[in-house]
């Protein structure tokens, strides 16, 4: 199995690109076959207002029969208060409903990218569990929103502060060199995918590290200071990184996972070209 799958590496490696849309598979970031459902997450985000909401109303209608002993104009106040504080996380909800939408910059969408990285997020796991929606499925969601995030963000970026940053599992598993230390040190052997990449970086001039964990993930990013960093993991390191780098932004695309997890890992060579593309280009197409 294991010489079979590095046969199939070596020969993908010289075949030509997918003929995919390529441009919708990057604008989610996501291999197909694990398609994130957006919906998912604006979803739960909607369901989380309404809670909200019902909590909010329910803060001033308990107290209010004892406000109004306090003083007759109690009640009224803390209603206005409860008002603003609802009508000011709507409005943020609404924002990036809007902004996830039309896949456009509109208001405040760095600090918007920073709620739902920081706050929305781990609300969000919470409340998909009564729901019976399985955790990975929220990650995908949420990465999927990250890139369209980004992408709506981030403008032309240069090549130098553009960083690929890779799991040490796509690297064939009997391979001695190690390329955490220079990845520039790849035999290119053709028996995983790191020759592809290390070429497609070559290619475009572009920086590529890889890393064995969270840990080394992010000492890489401390010490290169990228502006952009296209990252490619599984939902859960994904999902970390993009916490972990914020306020860098971070655009997300999943591993392919054939030999299970964390063995011999598969990525889209193309899928990743086009991100770089779209990134040094500033345009969704990947044109200059």
């Amino acid at each position: 199995m294991r010489k079979r799958t590095a046969q199939v590496y070596a020969a993908g490696s010289q075949g030509a690109p997918s003929d995919d849309p390529l441009s919708h598979r990057v604008l989610s970031g996501v291999d197909p076959a694990m398609a994130p459902r957006k919906r998912i997450f604006i979803f739960l985000l909607l369901v989380l207002c309404l809670v909200l909401l019902v909590l909010a109303f329910l803060l001033w209608y308990v107290p209010y029969v004892g406000l109004s002993a306090i003083h007759p104009s109690m009640p009224v106040v803390l209603a206005v208060v409860l008002g603003a504080v609802v009508c000011f996380i709507l409005g943020g909800a609404l924002t990036l409903v809007f902004t996830i939408i039309r896949g456009k910059n509109l208001f405040f969408n760095r600090r918007i990218r920073g709620a739902v990285i920081r706050f929305l997020f781990p609300l969000l796991v919470v409340l998909g569990k009564c729901f019976r929606i399985g955790k990975d499925e929220i990650r995908r969601s949420f990465v999927a929103i990250n890139n369209q995030l980004v992408l709506a963000e981030c403008g032309r970026v240069r090549p130098q502060k553009l960083l690929i940053l890779l799991p040490h599992c796509l690297q064939f598993h009997e391979c001695a060199v190690r390329i955490t230390v220079d990845v520039a040190r790849c035999k290119r052997c053709g028996k995983c995918r790191i020759k592809d990449l290390v070429e497609l970086a070559e290619r475009h001039g572009v920086s590529m590290s890889v890393a064995t964990g969270g840990t080394l993930a992010r000492r890489i990013v401390v010490e290169k200071k990228p502006d952009l960093i296209i990252g490619v993991a599984c939902e859960r390191d994904l999902t970390s990184g993009i916490q972990d780098s914020y306020p860098i932004p971070v655009f997300g695309i999943f591993n392919r996972r054939p030999n299970g997890p964390c063995f011999d890992t598969d990525v889209d060579i193309a899928m990743v070209e086009q991100g770089v593309k779209r990134f040094l280009a500033g345009r969704a197409d990947g044109t200059a």
